[in-house]
């Protein structure tokens, strides 16, 4: 039986890869740690809380001897690498933090995994999951491939790009087995919402304005985050050690042409008159070091390990809109307090 240590397990993405190994492997114990920050809720989980082959540990990854502790107390076999501090914005206003979480915290996984497992490497892995903002910005032309040179430029991707410098050098440095995969940009359910659709589905919902950085032309590459779990099990049971895996959608849109399509779909399930909340656009200043586009070629996973996205960008958008009108309860739950106050100082003074 492997016990297979999920980290970030109650964030966004970490909740839909925990669901789906839970569900689909039984015979895997499925060890969640989160440290339960902002932007981790159990609430997301509570479908599979009770499920005999799930454990959830609160912890914080920055702690050195807590993670050595919980390697050997659940004689960890593989880890799942989400945790991480994500958002741009935040960032910028505190590049520490991110460090810390990003850089330290993956390093401190990559020290627990080395000294618990003994060089004796045959059934580990130590998988990382990382973001195509590593790669930079992109003019109107080409993709990121997996060999594009890294160029950072948010304290976001920069310290994303560090760990994944630490991951390879792991691998390099003491044949640690690991594998990384980056990604374009993900939507669906339990997304908190401060990133940019489900803060637009519930800023519509209470007729509350759009705040779009610029005049919305950058263009991002939109992944429905079920189809981004299953891309993770994939590059986890067949992926080659030491190898790097982009994932994406095939699926580029300006932002403001995103947020029209949002604003379509939820008046029409709104029963509004279609495109009336148009209106709550509202164009506020650029983010500091707003990267242009970014676009990635899945080719490689998809031509090796058989992946690739399951549903047309309008298709998520419906379930995605769905979901988080059906689900008012969850988004309440979060947007008050210190969100409320956040939300605040980005958006509403600017």
């Amino acid at each position: 039986m492997k016990n297979i240590l999920i980290t970030g397990g109650a964030g966004f993405i970490g909740s839909h890869v925990v669901r789906l190994f839970v569900n689909k492997y039984p015979d895997y114990n499925i060890i969640n740690l989160d440290a339960l920050t902002y932007a981790g809720n159990l609430k997301n989980l509570t479908d599979i809380e009770n499920a005999s082959n799930y454990t959830f540990v609160k912890a914080d990854i920055c702690d050195e001897k807590i993670i050595d502790n919980i390697f050997s107390e659940y004689n960890i076999d593989a880890v799942i690498h989400l945790a991480a501090e994500s958002h741009v914005d935040r960032s910028i206003k505190d590049p520490l933090s991110f460090a810390k979480t990003n850089v330290i915290g993956t390093l401190n996984l990559l020290q627990a995994a080395k000294s618990n497992w003994n060089g004796d490497f045959k059934n580990n892995l130590f998988y990382h999951v990382s973001t195509d903002e590593v790669y930079g910005s992109l003019t109107d032309q080409g993709f990121f491939t997996e060999k594009t040179p890294y160029d950072p430029h948010s304290p976001y991707s920069a310290s994303k790009a560090s760990s994944d410098h630490f991951v390879r050098a792991f691998f390099d440095t003491y044949r640690l087995p690991i594998v990384i995969s980056n990604c374009s940009n993900n939507y669906g359910s339990y997304q908190f919402p401060e990133k940019l659709i489900p803060l637009f589905i519930n800023n519509i919902c209470n007729n509350k304005p759009l705040p779009v950085y610029g005049k919305g032309e950058n263009v991002r590459d939109w992944l429905f985050v079920n189809d981004h779990a299953r891309a993770i099990d994939v590059i986890f049971h067949k992926g080659k050690l030491g190898d790097t895996y982009n994932i994406g959608g095939f699926n580029e849109w300006k932002n403001i042409d995103l947020i029209k399509v949002l604003i379509k779909t939820a008046d029409r399930l709104l029963g509004r008159e279609e495109g009336a909340s148009e209106s709550l656009i509202t164009y506020v200043t650029d983010r500091a070091g707003h990267d242009y586009r970014y676009a990635i070629d899945s080719s490689k996973l998809k031509d090796e390990l058989g992946w690739e996205p399951s549903l047309q960008f309008e298709e998520g958008i419906e379930k995605t809109v769905k979901w988080y009108l059906e689900n008012t309860d969850w988004v309440e739950n979060i947007v008050n307090g210190d969100y409320q106050k956040y939300y605040s100082e980005m958006y509403e003074n600017r």
